[in-house]
């Protein structure tokens, strides 16, 4: 296990540890699913092993025993799951369900067959009520309080915020505690995106609030994925106004990357679970 340790200074009422995981991306399936899903398990399990049998769920259970033995609560941004099936769903409940974890559900949480169709909310409406019945928090939006600290879990697994998001972040706000944002895919930031698409020559940043100007040389099906719509800058705007947001925890990137926001708060993302990334955080006042 490959664990990065970072301390982030946010107004905790004593100093806490937490263990930051995402993207381990479980590829698991049997005869409930179908023949067709089976194969999918099995394809796609030899991508994330890359090319050592086992090697994913090893990282996993890795980190959960060093979750465990150090008593440190879970804080995970998504995509546990590979893709929809009674075997990963399963597994889902029973590692995390057993455990203390908080949960920001990844895209690839409600696939149902990777790269099938084009993902929407009309797509993960298919597979959201199934999922969610094996998530502890609601996945929508959920707020947790550890040590004094107000851990906010986002959904916003195809790049965008709702107004009903808004309006519920405006609400925690409003008690005053300093917030933690949890969510799957990380924020834009120029650093980020220079580096997604510069240094690792990809074709978009894979990032939430993208300005037009980048948006525009995105292939033409990312950018209509990853486009920002008007809710979605609303939200992030407010994000950027609040001065008691004090960290973004995200995935979805399957590297580790620290950024700064626009406005000063730091922007963790964690790297691919699959590969043995994980982060351990000390929180201190």
């Amino acid at each position: 296990m490959d664990c990065t340790h970072t301390t982030i200074s946010c107004g905790a009422e004593t100093p806490f540890r937490a263990l930051h995981l995402t993207d381990s991306h479980i590829c698991r399936a049997d005869a409930r699913d179908g023949e067709r899903k089976v194969h999918l398990a099995e394809s796609r399990r030899t991508v994330f092993d890359e090319g050592v049998p086992g090697r994913a769920e090893r990282f996993l259970r890795e980190q959960l025993a060093y979750a465990d033995e150090n008593d440190l609560p879970i804080l995970y941004t998504g995509d546990f799951c590979d893709f929809v099936s009674c075997a990963n769903l399963e597994f889902l409940r029973g590692e995390l369900g057993a455990r203390d974890c908080f949960f920001a559900a990844g895209n690839h949480e409600f696939s149902l067959y990777v790269g099938e169709a084009f993902e929407d909310e009309a797509y993960k409406l298919q597979s959201f009520d199934r999922v969610q019945s094996c998530c502890k928090n609601d996945l929508r939006f959920a707020s947790r309080v550890l040590h004094g600290v107000n851990f906010i879990a986002i959904d916003n697994v195809y790049y965008d915020f709702t107004a009903r998001q808004l309006d519920a972040l405006k609400a925690e706000i409003a008690r005053g505690l300093p917030v933690v944002l949890m969510m799957h895919t990380p924020l834009y930031t120029q650093e980020l995106c220079d580096y997604a698409m510069g240094d690792l020559g990809q074709p978009c940043a894979y990032l939430a609030g993208a300005p037009a100007e980048r948006t525009e040389t995105y292939p033409p099906d990312r950018r209509v994925q990853q486009q920002p719509n008007r809710e979605t800058m609303a939200f992030i705007d407010y994000v950027y106004q609040q001065p008691l947001i004090r960290a973004v925890l995200a995935g979805h990137l399957h590297y580790d990357f620290e950024t700064r926001l626009s406005n000063g708060i730091m922007q963790y993302v964690t790297g691919g679970g699959f590969r043995g990334c994980a982060r351990e955080i000390t929180f201190v006042p």
